[in-house]
């Protein structure tokens, strides 16, 4: 068992999220699913729960297998950068409307798009 320091470091200035916490704000913040990520990484949906709850402690080597998988920066990971704070982010079901959008050929997307943007512009005007 390791040993408690003694020593009387200064606090950092990181997010006050645990890692499990961040890896699911992140895991949801780029529209995948548990399952869909623990099938990039080659482990099963139980190990990426036990991750994001803190049953299992992340060492190097899994923190950098989850920013290659999630496409971010250990850093987000571990909460020394700005991971997008005091910004709202867009909902889960806006992110997979997106990449819906996002997998239409080029001339529905154009379609879709000015539907969607006709329709801002109504509920804009009722406001």
């Amino acid at each position: 068992m390791p040993r408690v320091s003694r020593l009387k470091l200064p606090p950092l200035d990181v997010d006050q999220k645990t890692i499990g916490q961040r890896l699911a704000k992140i895991r949801k913040q780029k529209g995948h699913t548990q399952k869909i990520l623990a099938e990039k990484m080659g482990l099963i949906q139980a190990l990426v729960s036990a991750y994001e709850l803190g049953k299992i402690r992340l060492n190097a080597e899994m923190v950098i297998r989850f920013a290659k998988a999630l496409e971010v920066s250990a850093d987000e990971i571990l909460g020394l950068k700005n991971n997008g704070r005091g910004k709202e982010n867009p909902s889960l079901r806006l992110i997979r409307r997106i990449n819906r959008i996002g997998s239409l050929p080029s001339a529905r997307q154009k379609t879709v798009l000015k539907a969607i943007d006709f329709m801002l512009d109504s509920a804009e005007r009722q406001d």
